[in-house]
């Protein structure tokens, strides 16, 4: 039996250049390591904490330490490790990042006079690597309480802004920068954080689709052997690249497996029936198992008991179809890299649960399968790139994000027959209207939510006391962040109108507009 199921199978030897981030608990931890990807250089994001042996793992070329919350004068305040200060590699510090390394080489760090936060101007004083290409003076985003005050022995200051005699500190190949590269506010960052990493670390740009495609496809066929797998496959751009992916490592070892679970939108069984039984013929399978879901959610209404229960049912009903298959030992999932930051796992210990995932957290932790995840390290859009060269169609490609747990963390409460049929329709007009707006495409994902709310309402001049459905539009690169899409009023009048007026149950449609974070992109 399995123990620790979002850890098994997914150890393959990495032939290409990494960063490490460490993570000192910033809320741009994650933006940093997009940046580093966009450069096309491989990175892992690795809690500050972690043991030396991950990072040993990890081979970095160099080290990137993010910004945190915490003042690097406080009692227990997170440090950097000695193994990453001795390592001989260049290391870019920001924000807390810069004020651990001025603190633990020598220099001083107390609290500034004036807090400096959000947009400010910094002008290089000093020429570097860092600033390659790019002017001497640039707008930058500022967000921190604490200041350099003295420099560590042989460091320079590079940059300087009102606020800031101290933006920028350099000493060889250690550098650190005051203000937040990794944000959009900083327009130059990207190209700050390429310089480091380009001009710095040497870093080659070998992060390419070829050679994700080829790594993963090392990973499926190093995990699986001369056994077989079935992929647990959705429809979805995730699932579907896994699915080709571990297709052409394994070739007809591999089963296709996709479950109607009950929970999915108008008519989605059918289409993805219709789409990959073509394409896998005799290595795909269809299951019915809508009944088996439902029972199991009966009389559960607490999201993350949702997930947990449905993460299981999914993969008791893998291990019933793995059994019909000779030496089938292996589950291939589509899991993606923010699908593991936001699931406690073995992977980030220290890690907060945002909501547990259904494929990471909501495993349950005795399984006769082995999970193999070969997009683990993958943001969104880079599957969908690796999509994009794999040939899958457009339709898979850009079909909007849909939960594993489907339309049950779409309904607040308990998930019954009725409460799904109202749901659906309400989705589908939503989306139908955002495909006739010529704006499926443009925005990132698009969602009906179910709430658990009721409301007075007039229709034929009668009183009715019927549902609340919201509607949910996000614009993201990564889906770590999000902002909420600025849609038409007309287009939200038009959708609106056709839900009160086509689904008997509903009297109320609001628009969410908020942003991620505070909130997620799911309501559940």
């Amino acid at each position: 039996m399995s123990e620790t199921p979002d850890r098994q199978s997914n150890a393959v030897t990495r032939k290409h250049q990494a960063i490490a981030v460490v993570d000192f608990g910033s809320q741009y931890s994650q933006l940093i390591a997009r940046r580093v990807r966009e450069a096309s250089v491989y990175c892992e994001l690795v809690p500050w904490d972690a043991p030396a042996e991950r990072f040993r793992a990890l081979a970095p070329v160099g080290y990137i330490l993010s910004g945190g919350p915490a003042s690097v004068y406080e009692p227990q305040a997170p440090l950097i490790a000695d193994h990453i200060l001795n390592s001989g590699r260049p290391i870019l510090g920001i924000c807390y990042g810069m004020q651990a390394l001025a603190h633990q080489l020598g220099g001083k760090v107390a609290r500034s006079v004036r807090r400096e936060y959000g947009r400010a101007k910094v002008t290089f004083v000093q020429p570097h690597q860092l600033q390659t290409g790019l002017p001497a003076t640039i707008d930058v985003w500022m967000s921190h309480g604490d200041r350099v005050e003295r420099l560590p022995q042989g460091f320079t200051s590079i940059a300087e802004s009102d606020n800031s005699p101290v933006a920028a500190i350099a000493k060889d190949g250690i550098i650190g920068l005051q203000f937040h590269p990794e944000v959009v506010h900083t327009p130059l960052g990207k190209e700050l954080i390429a310089n480091f990493l380009i001009e710095v670390c040497g870093c080659a740009g070998d992060w390419t689709p070829s050679a994700v495609i080829d790594e993963a496809e090392g990973l499926v066929r190093q995990a699986v052997g001369d056994g077989r797998a079935i992929c647990a496959l959705s429809g979805g751009v995730d699932s579907s690249v896994a699915a080709t992916i571990a297709y052409r490592a394994i070739g007809e070892r591999l089963t296709c497996v996709f479950v109607d679970n009950g929970l999915l939108r108008k008519g989605e069984a059918d289409q993805v029936r219709d789409t990959f039984a073509p394409r896998f013929g005799q290595q795909f399978a269809f299951v019915d198992a809508a009944d088996e879901f439902l029972a199991t959610l009966a009389g559960i209404s607490d999201p993350e008991l949702k997930r947990k229960a449905i993460g299981e049912k999914f993969v008791r009903v893998f291990e019933r179809e793995a059994k019909g298959l000779e030496r089938c030992e292996y589950l291939i999932q589509g899991t993606l890299y923010p699908d593991v930051i936001e699931s406690a796992t073995s992977d980030n210990p220290a890690a907060q649960t945002i909501k547990t995932h259904h494929n990471v957290g909501g495993l349950p932790a005795q399984m006769a399968l082995k999970v193999v995840d070969p997009l683990r390290r993958l943001f969104k859009d880079e599957v969908r790139v690796i999509g994009e060269s794999l040939g899958l169609p457009e339709e898979i490609v850009w079909r909007h994000p849909f939960p594993g747990p489907g339309l049950a963390v779409r309904i607040l409460g308990e998930v019954t027959p009725e409460r799904l049929a109202i749901l659906r329709e309400a989705d589908a007009i939503f989306i139908e209207e955002l495909r006739l707006a010529g704006l499926y495409r443009s925005v990132s994902q698009a969602l009906a939510v179910l709430t658990n709310l009721r409301s007075v309402g007039v229709m034929g001049d009668g009183r009715t006391y019927n549902n609340v459905v919201a509607l949910r539009s996000v614009n993201t690169d990564d889906f770590m962040t999000a902002d909420w899409s600025r849609l038409s009023y007309d287009l939200l009048a038009k959708v609106s109108s056709r839900i009160v007026n086509e689904i008997p149950e509903v009297n109320r449609v609001v628009y969410d507009i908020s942003t991620k974070p505070p909130a997620t992109i799911e309501w559940e």
